[in-house]
């Protein structure tokens, strides 16, 4: 159970976030005072759940009193929807589909032993409450991270803030993940998930080691990113600074963020931004895709466990267990394929006499099926896409330069989404680079927009 320094923690953030909007610019101070918060709070079960509110967390409490904070402070400066009437209708498509998962889902989930009640309009509130919170991130960023300015100091922040969380991180590979413990009086996963090998893995105060992972990752391309803006001394700064995170994310033991790392950090160094545009929306369609591939039998399972058995068989065995679990829950989300099954487990398949659940979801895209329908998916994934897409339309003709650090920026977003198939490292973050895109490129277009002739009179 959490300890009361956890809630104290949660419960002082808000004091930490308005001090930080009154102190920096706004970017910089909605930039500190969520990726802060997602490194260093308490993460669940540590939560206030209140009725009718979706739990009050380490994400949530963030997002919702800088929102907060930019409503009372800009304002004037502040569009709360996007200019884009596709994104517009995404945006409220995101918000609103609960209402339908829930006019769906009126009856319980009776299998066995297992009992789940029936959703009420009630519940409706909170979800979408929820989802408001959740893309509060996005809708801040777009207004205000969409400067050049803005774009290199979401990388660097992403650089600086795990150069400060890398000693932590190797104190848990050294000692084994027990920093949550010490501090905040819990364990927030499965302590043998942290286990590889003859080693450990890292958590620190995030969700799973996956994510920290992940997020060493993003640092190693930012660090790239910010080496191949800068000159003379301050570039061998950054490039060495990058070989040492790339050393602490292999320590991490997470084999998809380093194959991700290997990958992509030559792209960065070398790869134009027009080229790391039109590769980041690859990786985002094909993302939008998968689903509907999975469902069509398209995607090559056979293949893709052969060649992950060349690498280690327990890594090939895994990968097998989530095809076959993706398998199993498309076919059940088939039953409610509009809206989904809604929360409690209603989208997981039980044991009837032990009421033990058979499945386990791991990818982001199934869990979004299951719970909230293709309706869902389409428009949280549609919605973390758009963005590049429309980046990647303004780059067609090669006329228009494209701001410096724009093309890691969509390529580290393209990753993120691309890695929501097999995990669910969805965070702040995500939506954060996804909203400054977006705000770019809508403010690109404006200047492009033809301009209304002046009215003429006979005078």
């Amino acid at each position: 159970m959490p300890n009361l320094l956890a809630y104290g923690a949660l419960l002082i953030w808000p004091a930490v976030t308005v001090i930080l909007f009154h102190r920096l610019p706004v970017g910089r101070a909605l930039i500190a005072s969520l990726l802060v918060a997602y490194l260093f709070l308490p993460p669940p079960p540590a939560a206030f759940d209140f009725p009718l509110m979706p739990p009050l967390t380490k994400e949530t409490i963030p997002s919702l009193v800088a929102f907060v904070m930019c409503l009372v402070l800009y304002r004037p400066e502040m569009q709360i929807l996007p200019s884009s009437l596709v994104a517009k209708v995404l945006v409220v498509a995101f918000i609103v589909s609960p209402l339908g998962t829930v006019l769906t889902n009126l009856e319980p989930v009776q299998a066995g032993v297992v009992y789940l009640p029936a959703l009420r309009l009630r519940e409706a509130v909170g979800i979408m409450a929820g989802q408001a919170i959740l893309i509060a991130p996005f809708l801040m960023a777009r207004n205000f991270l969409r400067r050049p300015e803005d774009h290199r100091d979401l990388l660097m922040a992403l650089f600086l803030g795990c150069l400060i969380y890398s000693p932590l991180m190797l104190l848990e590979v050294r000692l084994s993940p027990q920093l949550n413990i010490w501090i905040y009086g819990y364990f927030q996963h499965l302590f043998e998930q942290m286990i590889r090998g003859d080693g450990f893995r890292p958590i620190v105060f995030l969700q799973h080691g996956l994510w920290v992972a992940f997020f060493a990752m993003t640092a190693v391309l930012s660090g790239l990113a910010l080496a191949r803006g800068a000159q003379g001394q301050a570039r061998l700064g950054y490039l060495g600074a990058a070989l040492y995170l790339m050393a602490v994310l292999v320590l991490c033991k997470s084999l998809g963020s380093l194959i991700y790392a290997t990958l992509f950090a030559p792209l960065v160094l070398f790869l134009g931004a027009r080229w790391q545009i039109r590769l980041a929306a690859v990786l985002g369609f094909l993302a939008l895709c998968y689903p509907i591939a999975k469902g069509a039998d398209l995607v090559p399972d056979d293949r893709l466990v052969a060649a992950a058995a060349a690498i280690d068989a327990e890594r090939a065995h895994s990968l097998q267990f989530r095809f076959d679990q993706e398998e199993i829950l498309l076919a059940h989300a088939t039953d409610k394929p509009l809206f989904g099954w809604g929360i409690w487990g209603r989208h997981h398949i039980y044991d009837e006499a032990s009421g033990r659940a058979l499945t386990i979801t791991d990818g982001r895209w199934v869990v979004l099926i299951g719970t909230l329908g293709w309706v869902g998916f389409l428009a949280e994934f549609a919605l973390l896409v758009l963005p590049t897409l429309m980046m990647w339309w303004r780059s067609r003709g090669g006329i228009e330069p494209i701001p410096p650090y724009m093309g890691p920026l969509i390529l580290m977003l393209g990753v993120n989404v691309f890695d929501l198939i097999p995990n669910a490292t969805i965070t702040p973050l995500t939506w954060l680079m996804a909203g400054a895109v977006l705000g770019h490129a809508e403010q690109h277009l404006r200047r492009l927009a033809p301009r209304p002739a002046p009215l003429r009179t006979v005078l």
